[in-house]
């Protein structure tokens, strides 16, 4: 079983997207809405990676701010330092 990966999913749907868009701005699709909005097609792109950026900040930001620290561990890890200094200084190494 082949898996998709993030990367892949993301090309799919922005190739998807421009199939759609060029087959509109070449004018293969005709109908009266696409040429009154036509100047919002073109935009759209433009549109799509600003809001693209937008939401990349914000998953950075809001992982950023609910980061969880591991106070145990931190203490375990300090515990096993203090010990490993000890071990150190008791085979005649000086720190």
């Amino acid at each position: 079983m082949i898996k998709m990966t993030k990367l892949l999913e993301w090309i799919s749907v922005a190739s998807a997207f421009f199939a759609v868009w060029f087959s509109l701005v070449g004018g293969y699709i005709k109908h009266p809405v696409i040429e009154e909005n036509m100047n919002f097609i073109l935009f759209s792109p433009i549109f799509i990676v600003t809001l693209f950026g937008l939401y990349a900040v914000t998953v950075v930001l809001y992982r950023v701010f609910t980061f969880n620290n591991c106070e145990p561990a931190f203490l375990e890890l300090q515990k096993q330092i203090q010990e490993a200094n000890k071990d150190l200084l008791a085979k005649g190494l000086k720190l």
